[in-house]
């Protein structure tokens, strides 16, 4: 049967145009549909602009150490409408870029709500095209708890577009996002407060990094509510916000802000007329090559709620376009050893095995861990201390996890992935010649067992 399409893309996020690309490179003919923005989560309401504000925030900083470094400054004002054009002028030209690399690679591009209506039919506003094969890439979305006022409450997709900077403001949640933003709206100027349910923020990363990054933020005045969860929001008079707590408390703020997860963007999808089954989280079920249990789709990306990062559905958009159009480069996508980056402030780097992971899984383990306050802020008045961690296999030697929280955190553990990729040792970390004087350098100069 002659298709319209080869490959059929819904999304045009990360995995999406990956795909979309290299497919149309290896001579597939290709189309790709986007109801919102090009780019998706990571260039429009995620990963990037969220960077930008983190940057902005990092600012203060910075003016706060250069009176150690003999600068006088006048007292300074933070604009918060300014930064937020600034970062909407870049993300436009961003989705230019996006634009430019589907058109160039020759992907047929259509601006519309896409559903499916058959196992090779899609409906593009009104206008349907068949394809042999078709790709859903439509991301994830933030979802709000269902409790009285959650429509006062909003989420990062919001965050980014605020026309003032509040005052005062709740984050709820306690994995990397809303750890994220309560350091960007504090770090601006915002009286924030963190609420997590749990005893311990970023549930999955490596103990030591999770109480240290606890103590940091303690030290810069975020307030920490652990054990704490909301079961009501109600306006006020004044336009203010009441957050009823569950242990009765009542907290007052200008803004609610909701990390407490993300669903797979499903709506309105179509998936009912095909033989697409979802796991028992909601997401969609593929097999190791991306594979639906519907045999002409396929899913990547945040949808299938695997690791949900953009270099992971660029991998996986890889796999899917060589696998389907270039079987001889295909290679299956390692999920070992992925390395990340919590811009926190300070930020997070890790790579690899925690501690509590590598004792399940049955290692002997020798720890090495390192606090230390960094050089630049030897002639300041701050008090922060970076932490380095490394997980080593007592009997083999191999490094299996490397871990660190200070500045520069998430360039750093780049070069180390590519360590534990390649398998290195402990003995070969400790035979590299460090970079003198930098803080990566100790990375390669613990010698001690902690424990």
């Amino acid at each position: 049967m002659a298709y319209d399409f080869d490959l059929f893309v819904i999304g045009a996020g990360s995995g999406g145009v990956r795909a979309a690309r290299f497919a149309a490179g290896f001579g597939a003919k290709v189309a790709v549909a986007e109801s919102r923005y090009l780019g998706g989560t990571c260039v429009n309401v995620g990963c990037v602009p969220k960077k930008l504000l983190v940057y902005g925030a990092h600012v203060a900083d910075e003016l706060e150490q250069a009176a150690g470094f003999g600068w006088t400054l006048e007292e300074g004002h933070f604009d918060w409408g300014t930064l937020i054009a600034n970062k909407n002028r870049e993300i436009e030209r961003l989705n230019g870029i996006y634009r430019n690399l589907l058109v160039n690679s020759r992907v047929t591009l259509l601006q519309g709500h896409a559903r499916i209506t058959g196992a090779n039919e899609v409906e593009v506003d009104g206008q349907r095209f068949s394809a042999e094969h078709i790709l859903i890439a439509t991301g994830g979305w933030p979802q709000v708890p269902d409790i009285p006022g959650k429509e006062l409450a909003i989420t990062s997709n919001e965050a980014f577009y605020l026309k003032d900077l509040p005052r005062r403001v709740l984050v709820v949640g306690g994995g990397y996002i809303a750890v994220e933003f309560a350091g960007i709206f504090q770090g601006l100027g915002a009286d924030t407060t963190l609420l997590y349910r749990g005893d311990l923020f970023l549930r999955g990363f490596d103990g030591s990094v999770r109480t240290h990054l606890k103590e940091e933020l303690e030290k810069r005045g975020l307030n920490l509510q652990f054990n704490a969860d909301i079961q009501r929001i109600d306006k006020l008079d004044d336009g203010s916000l009441k957050a009823t707590l569950k242990d009765g408390r009542e907290l007052v703020a200008d803004c609610v802000f909701y990390a407490t997860g993300r669903r797979p963007m499903l709506d309105n999808l179509g998936l009912e007329n095909t033989g697409v089954e979802l796991d028992a989280r909601g997401f969609i079920r593929v097999d190791e090559q991306y594979q639906t249990t519907a045999p002409s789709i396929l899913a990547v990306g945040d949808v299938i709620g695997r690791v949900q990062l953009t270099p992971v559905a660029l991998a996986e958009g890889m796999a899917v376009a060589r696998r389907l159009f270039k079987p001889e480069q295909y290679r299956p996508v390692d999920y070992q050893n992925i390395p990340t980056a919590v811009f926190s402030q300070p930020p997070i780097g890790t790579v690899g095995l925690t501690e509590e992971q590598a004792l399940e899984a049955g290692h002997k383990v020798q720890i090495f861990e390192s606090r230390f306050r960094a050089m630049k802020l030897t002639l300041t008045d701050i008090q922060e201390k970076t932490l380095m961690k490394l997980v080593v296999d007592a009997e083999t030697d191999k490094v299996l996890g490397c871990h660190m929280v200070g500045p520069d955190a998430g360039e750093i553990i780049q070069g180390l992935g590519i360590a534990l990729k390649a398998g290195a040792t402990k003995q070969q970390f400790d035979e590299t010649i460090g970079v003198h004087p930098t803080a990566a350098e100790e990375f390669v100069t613990m010698r001690t067992v902690t424990r």
